[in-house]
């Protein structure tokens, strides 16, 4: 396993960290403000989300300051959900929406686009059911975004969010889903807080080791007395989360992409300085990671 030891050019900050995704939450800086933060801190690529952009030409010009500053757009979070209860209603405004996140992760220069794939909908049928129908809305969209020099990276999540956020949730299902779907700019995005539990996860992930289908790997912790199922993430280091174990099977993989921090925390980080909550991202990822 690399060692990240005084290392930071694999670290990435996603912005949901400093609570750049909710209203009224964190610091409410713009993404100028984010890339000066990420120069001065010696953090060297950012992930954003879709709502902090008013516009396309918005994304161009944050894309182009991005560049100027020597900060790469790791990423860009999300695409809308594929299926149920918060998916949009009916094919084309889906793909409309779709095509919508590809475009502004072309203007950002953004690497990867991160696919949830949305909660259970039993009108579709079986799980199995509903993961088809997400391959097929997925493998829709998979050369326009090949087209325009994006990847997309598809995120199992915690079972506990089944219903309503992603009826994808282990990474046996995930792999299969990027296997069937078969085209070389669909693979996966690997989080700690949606991982840690799966006693299959080694083997699963190692599986494809050599494969190249990782495209993103995000850290944060489980905390033991999590408050919110959603917005109460631990830092790295403060949970029960085996980082450390995990990171090095992604390793093993041959995965050398970065490592973003995404830690929602509206009780504790999301109320904190963002510089305190810099500086501490950066010391855990050298400890704990």
């Amino acid at each position: 396993m690399g060692d990240f030891f005084n290392d930071f050019s694999r670290l990435a900050l996603n912005t949901a960290t400093l609570g750049h995704i909710v209203a009224g939450k964190g610091a409410g800086w713009n993404p100028h403000q984010v890339i000066d933060v990420c120069c001065e801190k010696g953090i060297p690529a950012i992930t954003f989300w879709i709502r902090e952009f008013n516009d396309l030409s918005h994304a161009t010009e944050v894309g182009r300051y991005a560049h100027q500053k020597g900060i790469s757009i790791a990423g860009l979070c999300r695409t809308p959900y594929l299926i149920g209860p918060e998916a949009p209603q009916g094919s084309e405004e889906l793909s409309t929406e779709f095509c919508k996140t590809i475009r502004y992760a072309s203007e950002l220069e953004a690497e990867v686009v991160t696919i949830v794939v949305g909660g259970y909908d039993p009108k579709v049928g079986t799980l199995d059911d509903n993961l088809d129908f997400i391959a097929d809305v997925i493998s829709k969209h998979a050369d326009r975004a090949s087209e325009e020099g994006v990847k997309l990276a598809i995120e199992p999540l915690h079972p506990v969010y089944c219903g309503n956020r992603s009826c994808l949730t282990t990474v046996r299902d995930a792999i299969t889903l990027v296997e069937n779907i078969d085209h070389p700019s669909v693979g996966l995005a690997i989080d700690v807080y949606h991982v840690w539990w799966d006693t299959a996860f080694d083997s699963e992930l190692l599986r494809i080791s050599g494969k190249n289908l990782i495209f993103g790997a995000h850290l944060c912790d489980w905390l033991r007395g999590t408050s919110d199922i959603l917005f109460d993430r631990g830092m790295m280091g403060d949970g029960i989360a085996e980082i450390r174990r995990i990171r090095d099977t992604i390793e093993k993989t041959g995965y050398d992409g970065f490592y973003e921090v995404e830690v929602f925390s509206q009780d504790n980080w999301w109320k904190q300085h963002p510089h305190t909550v810099l500086d501490t991202l950066k010391e855990r990822f050298l400890t704990a990671c």
